[in-house]
């Protein structure tokens, strides 16, 4: 065989090889899009914001990503934070997240009339009906994680917590669960209750609240 026709050869077996390649990994992003979901738009503090601060554009700033992971609750455009105040003090970077927003709920020494010694206030972001959870209600807490194998396990994490004040949450703008009420909640807790909510807030699938039926609180 001459040396022209062995570099045809292995010239067209590079070509066909290289298409292969091409096509697998051209398969696996279509995959991994597929798993991921569409991309979606995160608002996030630009920089730090100081707690009562009024939030304006420069404060504000946009981190794309995929559905799957972009959290629950979040606003998906600038507009929608613009002039709200920060209800705590807001590190660069974070999302900007219903619950850190200050709302028009009664003031904390009112909420906490009749709590007993050491409880707190704790704000979160559910799954569940605002107008189901009046200020003075009751209230459990589900949080739903996932394990190691990416099954979702569920358990009671509050029961008949006392709401201080509700109102209604953006849905997350696309992706699982988009379709579900939320409701931005703040609820009487001991303190190591609310760090808990918070640590779940920042790393659980999901939590969800379900309302009490009027009536005396259960034993």
């Amino acid at each position: 065989m001459s040396s022209r026709r062995r570099a045809a050869i292995l010239g067209g077996l590079a070509v066909v090889l290289g298409s292969l390649a091409a096509s697998e990994v051209a398969g696996r992003e279509t995959a991994v899009r597929r798993m991921l979901g569409p991309v979606v738009p995160v608002v996030v503090a630009d920089r730090e914001i100081e707690r009562g601060a009024a939030i304006g554009l420069r404060d504000l700033a946009i981190r794309h990503l995929p559905a799957r992971y972009a959290p629950g609750a979040t606003f998906g455009s600038p507009v929608q934070v613009v002039g709200a105040r920060a209800a705590v003090a807001i590190p660069a970077g974070a999302d900007l997240h219903p619950a850190l927003l200050a709302t028009g709920a009664e003031p904390a020494e009112q909420a906490l009339a009749g709590a007993r010694r050491g409880e707190r206030i704790a704000r979160i972001v559910a799954v569940g009906a605002a107008d189901e959870l009046p200020p003075g209600s009751l209230a459990d807490v589900l949080i739903t994680r996932e394990d190691a194998s990416g099954a979702a396990r569920t358990r009671l994490a509050l029961r008949a917590a006392r709401v201080v004040s509700s109102e209604r949450a953006p849905a997350p703008p696309e992706g699982e669960g988009a379709a579900l009420p939320r409701v931005v909640l703040g609820l009487r807790v001991s303190l190591a209750q609310a760090v808990e909510l918070t640590q779940a807030q920042a790393g659980a699938r999901e939590l969800r609240v379900l309302p009490l039926p009027p009536g005396p609180m259960p034993d």
